[in-house]
């Protein structure tokens, strides 16, 4: 007799517990309805190399939400957003903050417009522009990064998009020890992050501006 399927709304529910959230329930209806509509567009547009919803949970969801105890102040950029992440699970979580997510991928910003569209996200917005050219009137209190680039490169194009004082998040795997060796910002720290159902490493790299 085979074990039944996990659905992911039970995976969902289970991580959140464990990372210490407790959204609404419309909120978690939301996040399935992201990865949903993700796994719809995925289909044609191939915007995650996971297909899987069930697997979306920890590897998008849940990962992107490890971050938001360390998000600081508003407005929110998500730096290279890609298919929409972490900008728009954290902004489902938090809709007291704005957050803008950039990309230049065409492809990958309609998508992210469209699902804040249908999700009823308000309080996003979406650019498309390259990071090293992109210079809004507002700067931002946090900038967050998922699988960008090295963290120099990364610094560089961020440096001049944060307040002071501001935040940069960086989301990565391993440690990344030669990378930091390189980088040239001060005032920074490392933690080890704990994402539910993820049997991998993830590392958040801190920046502070003041």
């Amino acid at each position: 007799m085979k074990a039944p399927i996990e659905p992911p709304r039970a995976r969902l529910d289970a991580g959140l517990t464990a990372l210490g959230l407790d959204p609404s329930d419309d909120q978690r209806r939301q996040l399935i309805g992201f990865i949903e509509l993700l796994a719809r567009w995925n289909r044609a547009y191939n915007l995650t190399a996971v297909r899987d919803p069930l697997e979306m949970v920890p590897r998008h969801l849940l990962d992107s939400l490890a971050v938001r105890p360390y998000l600081l102040g508003s407005p929110v950029l998500d730096l290279g957003t890609g298919p929409g992440l972490p900008g728009i699970p954290l902004a489902i979580l938090d809709q007291t903050r704005r957050f803008v997510l950039l990309d230049s991928n065409g492809k990958k910003v309609r998508f992210v417009r469209q699902a804040a569209l249908e999700l009823g996200l308000t309080h996003v917005g979406v650019v498309q522009a390259r990071m090293e050219s992109y210079r809004p009137e507002e700067k931002f209190a946090t900038i967050v990064s998922r699988a960008l680039a090295e963290l120099e490169t990364q610094w560089r194009a961020a440096g001049p998009l944060l307040a002071n004082p501001g935040l940069f998040l960086i989301m990565k795997g391993r440690r990344p020890d030669a990378e930091l060796d390189a980088l040239t910002a001060p005032n920074r720290a490392i933690h080890r992050l704990a994402v539910p159902f993820l049997d991998a490493e993830r590392h958040l790299i801190e920046i502070r501006q003041d």
